[in-house]
């Protein structure tokens, strides 16, 4: 057992980097997003330092915890820390609650060091102590059947048709890496302007695909035009979804129905036993959209460090003070908002 006053809470220095990843490895609540690549492509991509911590026995100097940060700062959205931005998993991991409790305090000394105004740590599992918390958000996992003939049978009989409606039209599926990356792209991006949403550059992606082997692209092709993509991610047993989008003038015809029964094949063919639909609010469209496919909700609990007994972060989509700017995005031409949103989202968590 670990004697706790004798814990060292340090910055990462590159020779324990291999130590890093080898702990993230074999920790059972550690995400991908743990992983030192993903500092990589954030730091590539958006330019944002990461600070990443870790909790080391001092005479031997073994790792016993670890908590990745990485710091945005913007005139729009403010000065802050999140673990991890952009993805919907982080915070810390270690040998012990009480070891994560003092990564997660020593990560606010050092926002308050830097002038940040919050900490956001993006846990599953919940904290005892005064952290701010947001409970409003939930992952919708299924667990997966060893055959795809399994987990058809298991579908609703409207789910069933829904999916062979599309297939019905002639819509069919491809699945690859970078070479399918501008057909994701122009879906997605012209869906998130859609939505009212920035999007995410390009190069987030290609840097993805590029780095981690465990990164994957569909895309659903209707008359010879992809019209539906997703953007997969795996770890360990887990396969996530975190971007998937459809084009609204096909959704009649139910392609996005179509994709994610793809997504779905390749993920039991690949031999995941875990499908992560990604977050959702509780009752939402999205939420009730999920659970169709047997999806179950698994609570996210954001924790915060606050500045000084500052209000918790309003940095959401959901927000009444974004609306307008939601409004006006939408009647963007694609083109506008696909130069402009990566210079405004790289900011946005």
């Amino acid at each position: 057992m670990t004697d706790l006053s004798t814990v060292l809470i340090k910055r990462l220095e590159p020779a324990q980097e291999s130590a890093w990843d080898a702990y993230v490895a074999h920790h059972p609540r550690a995400s991908a997003y743990h992983q030192l690549v993903w500092r990589e492509v954030i730091r590539s991509v958006f330019g944002h330092p990461g600070h990443y911590l870790v909790a080391v026995e001092p005479g031997d100097g073994r790792l016993v915890g670890c908590l990745p940060l990485v710091e945005l700062r913007s005139r729009l959205f403010g000065h802050f820390l999140v673990s991890m931005p952009y993805f919907n998993y982080g915070g810390a991991i270690g040998d012990s609650p009480a070891i994560e409790q003092q990564l997660m305090a020593h990560a606010g000394q050092l926002a308050a060091s830097l002038g940040a105004g919050h900490v956001e740590y993006r846990d599953v599992s919940g904290r005892s102590g005064t952290w701010g918390l947001r409970q409003d958000k939930v992952a919708m996992h299924l667990a997966l059947p060893e055959t795809e003939d399994a987990l058809w049978k298991q579908l609703g009989s409207k789910v069933r048709a829904q999916v062979r409606r599309p297939e019905r039209e002639g819509a069919t599926t491809r699945s690859g890496g970078e070479e399918l990356l501008p057909d994701f792209y122009g879906v997605f991006s012209r869906n998130m302007r859609d939505l009212g949403t920035p999007v995410y550059p390009r190069r987030l992606f290609r840097e993805i695909l590029r780095r981690y082997p465990q990164s994957r692209i569909l895309v659903v092709d209707l008359q010879g035009q992809p019209v539906a993509a997703a953007f997969l991610l795996g770890w360990r047993g887990m396969l996530e979804i975190p971007w998937a989008s459809s084009l609204r003038e096909h959704n009649r015809l139910g392609v996005n129905m179509l994709l994610y029964w793809d997504v779905l094949r390749y993920a039991i063919g690949d031999g995941y036993r875990v499908f992560d639909f990604g977050r959702s609010t509780r009752d939402s469209g999205t939420y009730r959209f999920k659970r169709q496919w047997g999806a179950e909700p698994v609570q996210l609990n954001w924790h915060y460090w606050l500045r000084d007994g500052a209000g918790m972060p309003g940095l959401s989509p959901d927000n009444p003070k974004f609306r307008l700017a939601i409004a006006a995005w939408q009647r963007l031409p694609v083109a506008v908002a696909n130069l402009v949103g990566p210079r405004i989202v790289k900011s946005l968590p």
